[in-house]
C-alpha cells in the first residue's frame, strides 16, 4: 500500500513540475520614449500582413489558454539591413483562442470576454499599436525598444528580437517575452487592482510572441 501511494504521490509531483514549464522573461517597461527617426537614406519595407501575427498566452490558476492577433498595417525604415524606425497597429477586434475548438461555445465566450469592457474594450480601443524607439545589443542578444499603446496607455517596453534579410524580405521574430497587462489598466482579475481574489485571480502576466514578414516597399 505504501509503494502505491508512493508511485501516486511521485506521478503527481511529476505532472506538477513539467506543468510549470519556464516562465517567459518581462519585458522591460518604462515610460514612454520619442519615437526613432530613420534617415532619408533609410528603405522602406512594407507588414505584410497576412504572414505576420502576434501569438500571446494567458494564465490562471486552473490553466492557460492561448491564441492569437492580427497586424493590421505598419512599415520600418532599413538601413544596412538594420531597422531604424518602423511601427505597426495590431488589430485588437481579431483576438481568436486557438486552445479551444472552434465551435465550442467557450471559445466564442472566452474571445468575447477578452474584447469586452473587462479586458480590451476594443469597441472603444480597436486598435493597439507598437512604435519603435531604437535597437541595441544586450548581452549579446538584439533589443527591440518601442511604445506600446494599449488601450490609450503608452509604456516603452524592450525586447529580444532576430532578424532575417533574405532578397527584398525582412522576418521579424521575437523571443517570447511577457508584459504585466495592469500597467496598461488592463483590471479585470488582478490581483495589483483587487484584494479579495482568493484563487479566483487571472495573472497579470501575458505572454507574447511577435511574427513579422516585411517587403521592400
Amino acid at each position: 500500500m505504501k509503494t502505491y501511494f508512493l508511485r501516486i504521490f511521485t506521478l503527481v509531483a511529476l505532472i506538477s513540475f513539467s506543468s510549470c514549464g519556464e516562465k517567459a522573461k518581462e519585458a522591460e517597461t518604462k515610460e514612454a520614449e520619442e519615437a526613432a527617426v530613420a534617415k532619408e537614406t533609410a528603405v522602406t519595407y512594407m507588414v505584410n500582413t497576412d504572414k505576420s501575427t502576434i501569438h500571446w498566452t494567458g494564465s490562471k490558476p486552473t490553466g492557460t489558454h492561448n491564441g492569437t492577433i492580427a497586424i493590421k498595417e505598419g512599415k520600418f525604415s532599413l538601413a544596412d539591413g538594420a531597422i531604424e524606425s518602423g511601427n505597426f497597429t495590431i488589430d485588437m477586434n481579431s483576438i481568436v483562442v486557438s486552445d479551444i475548438p472552434e465551435e465550442d461555445e467557450k471559445n466564442g465566450q472566452l474571445a468575447g470576454h477578452l474584447k469586452s469592457p473587462d479586458f480590451f474594450n476594443v469597441e472603444a480601443h480597436p486598435a493597439a499599436m507598437f512604435e519603435v524607439t531604437g535597437m541595441s545589443t544586450v548581452d549579446g542578444k538584439t533589443m527591440l525598444s518601442g511604445n506600446l499603446t494599449l488601450k490609450e496607455k503608452t509604456n516603452n517596453i524592450s525586447i529580444p528580437v532576430s532578424t532575417e534579410m533574405k532578397d527584398d524580405m525582412m522576418t521579424l521574430t521575437s523571443e517570447t517575452f511577457t508584459i504585466d497587462r495592469s500597467k496598461w489598466n488592463v483590471e479585470y482579475g488582478s490581483k495589483s487592482f483587487f484584494d479579495d481574489l482568493g484563487d479566483k485571480f487571472i495573472s497579470d502576466d501575458i505572454e507574447l510572441k511577435v511574427d513579422l514578414v516585411a517587403s521592400k516597399a
